[in-house]
């Protein structure tokens, strides 16, 4: 039992990464679609690059999506709109008819010509209510058929015969001239004007509901397909019905509801699928970058983005497929190479798109569309905490988008008719949610714990607190420092390692010198030196100390690991040497180990340079009368006693760099030591 305790304890951050890699495997596979995968890819316009396909069950042909949407739009202009005839309001408006005439004419008119008035007003009511009377016009064309509503029968009758209440005034002018009744004109108009009202309503309702139920009463497929027929030869151009047949047997075989064996075994599929891309991620990552490996969360950080874009497709796919393109897939390399590298932020974008190409439709075009992107993505974007570069690389990134997919719609479609502008838009939204990443690094940062070179830029910042203290307590040694960060920053250009980092851990890795200044040369501003009180041992050890306490400063005032890390491989495992050979001048037997620096090495590039650049400007203060032959063997002692003392050994960096960082060295030094030429007076 112990046994098994001690040795999860050892490989627990094994476990951990077992984990890890079971769960996200378990999560993307959940949210994979669960049905299975047509094994063929069909491409518009190309011969069929397969053997012959039989149908194998029977399925039936989909219409296509514009079919779809003319049918309905046909249905729309075919509708025939439903109006209500109110029965009451007529047989109102005649019952007043006769106490309007009374009321309007006088008496002696009407012994005459009574019955002549009130036929022509009765039998123009008559026609005007035939039909009946509307109150506004709806814009229908009046040879369109509309249903006139009485009671529970309805009936079609041609739009033009309803009256609209505009219209009444022409046509009862017209009437009364025919009738010859122009000398009771204004009494006549008088009637109608008191007594006509409107009785034909829109039933919107009614309409709407007719219209519903035809549009719903829309079949989604046009004939059948019975299995065995042959559907498409090999070598036969995949175009016009031959494209809509394969298009509704792919449609059909991945909603197929599967048996529970059959599940299973597409379920199996899935997951050995994604279990091996994300092994491969994994064994990169091993491989190339261990640093990274060894570090859990950082491995966690990298499996969290990959399933959040996984997650992010598939809530889109599943609520519109063709607005896919929304989702700002290109944030991914983004964010790894900000707090990472490129080739690893590559990596993980193409492990990524190859996992998503089964959800997305059109697999291989947004596969090869999103890769390319990708690749942009990590040529293109450099210095990010440079906001100018993120736009820049943000246009390039959708200008991509929207050539690609043309190129794509050119080689399906034959000619530029077909392209789809809400494409476009998709494409400029997409790139649009590109810009995010700036806030979302920000958020990695505190949830993760990480630094990107935004950060970097803000600590490079000399007017910080942690800077500031350094340059009121420790001016001499923040003016090496300065000295270091820029010999750092020009070293790490050369070679093509992260400048700023360099910079940014050249600042900050003497910060430990703050507590006992003045026993450091740089700071000592008078002849008295405060080693002469103490042992050589003594003075050893509060140069030494100066590490164990700038990293307990560094971690008090919140500074990122990747800054720490300068703190403490700035000295590697090298030794105090001015003090150790004092020591041997009173104790020949001294052990060197009690002497040196507690390390570790310098473990990457930009540690390393740091190293080389601090022991350069240290001790190039101590030479006299310099000239360019001085210069070069005084870089190249220094860096090659470095180089014995095995001190890069971890540092993957290679002799060709540590060549180029001499140059450099020898150059600033150059130029900081170069002298005027003498003038005479």
């Amino acid at each position: 039992m112990n046994n098994f305790i001690n040795n999860f304890y050892k490989n627990q951050a094994l476990f951990y990464k077992v984990f890890l890699f079971i769960v996200t495997a378990v999560l993307i596979v959940y949210l994979l679609p669960k049905g299975g995968k047509f094994k063929y890819e069909i491409t518009k316009g190309k011969p069929w690059q397969y053997e012959n396909l039989y149908a194998p069950f029977n399925f039936a042909i989909l219409k296509t999506d514009a079919e779809i949407i003319k049918e309905r739009e046909q249905i729309i202009a075919n509708n025939i709109p439903y109006y209500k005839f109110n029965e009451s309001i007529v047989n109102q408006v005649k019952a007043e008819a006769p106490q309007q005439i009374k009321l309007i004419f006088a008496d002696s008119i009407l012994v005459g010509k009574q019955k002549v008035i009130s036929n022509y007003v009765e039998s123009t009511l008559n026609e005007l209510y035939e039909y009946g009377v509307l109150q506004e016009e709806r814009g229908t064309k009046y040879d369109k058929l509309v249903y006139i509503k009485k009671g529970n029968e309805a009936y079609e009758v041609n739009y033009g015969k309803i009256f609209p209440q505009d219209e009444i005034l022409p046509y009862l002018t017209k009437t009364i001239t025919q009738n010859n009744l122009n000398a009771f004109k204004p009494e006549l108009l008088e009637i109608f004007y008191n007594i006509i009202k409107p009785n034909i309503t829109y039933d919107e309702s009614l309409t709407q509901k007719e219209l519903d139920s035809k549009l719903n009463a829309i079949s989604y497929t046009r004939g059948s397909i019975e299995r065995g027929t042959i559907i498409v030869s090999k070598g036969e151009i995949v175009e016009g019905e031959k494209l809509d047949i394969l298009n509704s047997l792919k449609k059909e075989y991945e909603s197929q509801v599967w048996s529970d064996s059959s599940y299973n075994w597409i379920l199996l599929g899935y997951s050995l699928l994604v279990c091996l891309a994300l092994l491969m991620l994994l064994l990169f990552i091993r491989k190339n970058r261990r640093d990274i490996y060894d570090n859990n969360v950082k491995v966690s950080f990298i499996f969290f983005n990959i399933l959040l874009m996984v997650f992010l497709t598939t809530v889109v796919v599943n609520f519109e497929a063709k607005y896919v393109y929304i989702v700002p897939l290109c944030i991914l390399p983004l964010t790894l190479k900000a707090f990472f590298d490129s080739r690893l932020g590559l990596f993980a974008h193409v492990i990524t798109v190859l996992i998503l190409g089964f959800i997305v439709p059109n697999s291989y075009e947004y596969m090869f569309l999103q890769i390319i992107a990708g690749i942009v993505t990590i040529l293109t974007v450099s210095e990010l905490y440079k906001r100018a570069n993120l736009f820049i690389s943000v246009g390039q990134i959708t200008f991509i988008y929207i050539l690609v997919y043309f190129a794509f719609t050119v080689i399906q479609e034959g000619n530029i008719l077909d392209l789809n502008s809400e494409m476009f838009l998709t494409f400029i939204l997409g790139g649009l949610a590109t810009l995010f990443v700036q806030p979302l690094i920000y958020i990695y940062e505190k949830i993760f714990g990480l630094v990107s070179d935004m950060s970097l830029l803000e600590l490079s910042d000399t007017n910080s607190k942690l800077l500031k203290e350094l340059s009121e307590k420790a001016p001499g040694t923040f003016h090496h420092s300065l000295n270091v960060a820029n010999l750092a920053e020009a070293a790490a250009n050369e070679i093509g390692a992260n400048a700023m980092l360099a910079r940014v851990g050249a600042l900050y890795h003497d910060i430990g010198k703050m507590e006992n200044p003045t026993y450091f040369s740089e700071n000592q501003t008078s002849s008295v030196n405060s080693h002469d009180e103490l042992s050589p041992r003594e003075s050893a050890e509060i140069i030494i100390d100066h590490v164990i306490k700038g990293i307990e400063i560094a971690k008090k005032n919140n500074l990122p690991d990747r800054v720490i890390d300068f703190i403490r491989t700035h000295h590697g495992t090298t030794t105090v040497y001015f003090f150790f050979m004092k020591e041997k001048e009173l104790n020949e037997n001294v052990s060197p180990e009690s002497f040196k620096y507690p390390g570790p090495i310098p473990f990457s590039k930009e540690t390393a340079i740091l190293m080389m650049c601090d022991s350069v400007e240290a001790a190039s203060k101590s030479l006299k009368e310099p000239t360019t032959t001085k210069i070069n063997d005084f870089v190249e002692k220094i860096i090659d006693k470095q180089m014995d003392e095995a001190q890069f050994l971890n540092a993957n960096i290679t002799f060709k760099e540590i060549q180029l960082i001499k140059k450099i060295l020898k150059q600033k030094l150059k130029n900081i030591f170069h002298l005027r030429v003498e003038y005479p007076e």
